[in-house]
């Protein structure tokens, strides 16, 4: 009786679209990482966190939200760039600076996703002690999400999920 319901649980999960959307997944993460570490970025593991992230939504969904999330990480690397060159972190800076991309988001009538991605990367850029440059931290922030980004976009449309229909709707 154990092997039936582990076969009717697989079956379940075929007919639903998780094994693929599984499979998708699992390819789109591991590209992202394989082309993060090919162009040598140091921190290479954001790229497969942000596909991972942006594979959760269909192509429509995706494209619409990652025009977001990339503008949201281009205005939190910069200004995090910016921070960190000129300031040395301190709790009230951090917060008025988040406050800030917050309003520009806003102004610039973008979503939330967009304020979340700025923010985190701000917060990445300026807060974690690094050797390097900030500029260059923000800019090799900039390139992993973006990548990550642009390979789960890429396969979405290459290999995109098919919603099964329903047998009444074949009918």
């Amino acid at each position: 009786m154990p092997r039936q319901n582990l076969m009717d649980l697989f079956l379940s999960a075929w007919k639903s679209g998780g094994i693929t959307h599984c499979a998708r997944t699992g390819v789109g993460a591991a590209a992202s990482l394989v082309a993060a570490r090919f162009l040598g970025m140091p921190e290479a593991y954001w790229a497969p966190i942000t596909t991972l992230i942006v594979m959760q939504s269909t192509l429509g969904a995706a494209w619409s939200t990652s025009k977001s999330r990339f503008i949201g990480t281009v205005l939190g690397a910069a200004s995090g760039g910016l921070l960190a060159t000129y300031f040395e972190p301190r709790v009230a800076l951090f917060g008025v600076a988040i406050f800030a991309l917050g309003l520009i988001c806003a102004l610039l009538r973008l979503d939330q996703s967009a304020y979340r991605f700025a923010g985190v990367t701000l917060a990445i850029v300026t807060l974690v002690a690094r050797g390097n440059a900030p500029w260059l931290i923000a800019v090799h922030r900039f390139i992993e999400v973006s990548l990550g980004i642009t390979v789960a976009l890429v396969l979405a449309a290459l290999w995109p999920e098919h919603e099964l229909t329903s047998s009444v709707e074949r009918s």
